[in-house]
């Protein structure tokens, strides 16, 4: 069995990769060790940025993501229940996010890449990767009970944090940089409106909570939490109670309650491997890298990589130059790092953490003021959230 490019995981990044290769005339297959039902049911991140949006439209995934999207022109940061509004779109220049989860965007890729003739095989788990170095890699998946090769020019590792495709890089190369936070988030997906038409991040001497929204009757909300939480001790009416605690709204005329959909424990991480590249391998998204979930970079991270990754392949099929491919990862990394250190600031500053000195929980306080009081500071939050350019 052979393809051009052999795809590892059937998320957003390697259904994206797919797609842009497909309509540049590469073939691919894409491999995916859960089936389609798992894979589009997935509860995942909502935000995405602009180049993101435009990324999509130009895969021809964007038909629903036009109907339903939400524009957020700002977002919201609570402080001890006191709302203070950052205008996105006025600091940046009319530029916004959309609130579109990502479970819709990858239902919309499978879509796309079916009807367009795309192979996608479900329940088809990738083992290992082999020959890498040579112009002849090779997948090994199992299938039919019974281990197989797929045969590539290249191979692309979209297969996420606990996927196959990292290994692939030697030890002797590769650098792990991570950083694991002593709190997590439980979220829950709610059947009911909204706290507001946008997101309100919000610091309280209880913790951290986020209110966001799926669509105008479909509220997804956070509260920080133990690491080690155990979901049990959390039923739906106490979630819901410390939601208004943080938000500062016991009457529950902000924070309305409604059927629990999901309901689930994210783990603060943040997380990267260096270089993103070896031999004809190359990882793209969560394979290669975690962002904290505060700055809703993670799946705007990996349509980044996609693009860049894309456009080299595109460049080595089309003309045969390798350029593009040899500082693949390079030019991904600096993104990469910049999303990170953008991350870990929301993450500090509105977290309270259980390891932090009263001098560093002061001094978050503190960066938090000066960035309500200062349109300077505002810009700089603003631009990093709607995405720098691709």
């Amino acid at each position: 069995m052979r393809t051009q490019v052999a795809i590892i995981g059937a998320g957003p990044a390697g259904l994206l990769l797919s797609q842009l290769l497909h309509l540049s005339g590469i073939e691919s297959v894409v491999l995916e060790a859960r089936s389609r039902q798992h894979v589009e049911g997935r509860i995942r991140a909502g935000i995405l940025e602009p180049s993101t949006v435009a990324l999509l439209r130009e895969a021809g995934a964007h038909a629903r993501l036009d109907r339903e999207g939400l524009r957020h022109d700002g977002i919201e940061i609570a402080v001890e229940g006191e709302r203070h509004r950052i205008p996105l779109s006025e600091l940046t220049g009319g530029r916004c996010v959309t609130a579109y989860g990502q479970t819709k965007v990858v239902q919309d890729l499978i879509a796309r890449r079916l009807a367009d003739g795309g192979d996608i095989r479900f329940e088809t788990a990738a083992l290992g990767v082999a020959e890498i170095e040579s112009d002849r890699p090779k997948v090994v998946f199992e299938a039919d009970g019974r281990a197989q090769e797929l045969a590539c020019d290249f191979i692309a590792g979209c297969d996420g944090f606990h996927g196959i495709a990292r290994s692939g890089i030697p030890e002797a190369i590769r650098q792990v940089r991570e950083r694991l936070y002593p709190f997590a988030w439980l979220g829950v997906l709610v059947e009911a409106s909204p706290v507001g038409a946008e997101l309100v991040y919000a610091r309280h001497s209880r913790g951290f909570a986020l209110f966001s929204l799926r669509s105008p009757s479909l509220a997804r909300n956070y509260i920080q939490c133990r690491p080690d939480e155990d979901l049990a001790r959390w039923p739906d009416e106490r979630i819901f109670e410390e939601m208004r605690r943080r938000l500062e709204d016991p009457e529950g005329q902000l924070v309305h309650s409604g059927r629990v959909l999901d309901k689930s424990l994210t783990p603060m991480r943040s997380f990267v491997i260096e270089p993103m590249q070896h031999g004809r391998l190359y990882l793209a998204g969560d394979a290669a890298h975690i962002v904290t979930p505060t700055g809703a970079k993670g799946l705007n991270l990996a349509a980044a990589d996609v693009r860049l990754l894309s456009q080299a392949l595109i460049e080595f099929y089309r003309r045969g130059a390798t350029a593009l491919l040899e500082s693949y990862s390079t030019r991904a990394l600096d993104r990469v790092w910049k999303a990170q250190r953008f991350s870990w600031w929301m993450t500090s500053m509105l977290h309270n953490s259980p390891d932090e000195s009263s001098f560093e929980a002061r001094l978050h306080r503190a960066e938090l003021d000066y960035l309500l009081a200062s349109r300077a500071a505002m810009t700089s939050l603003a631009e990093n959230y709607v995405g720098l350019p691709f």
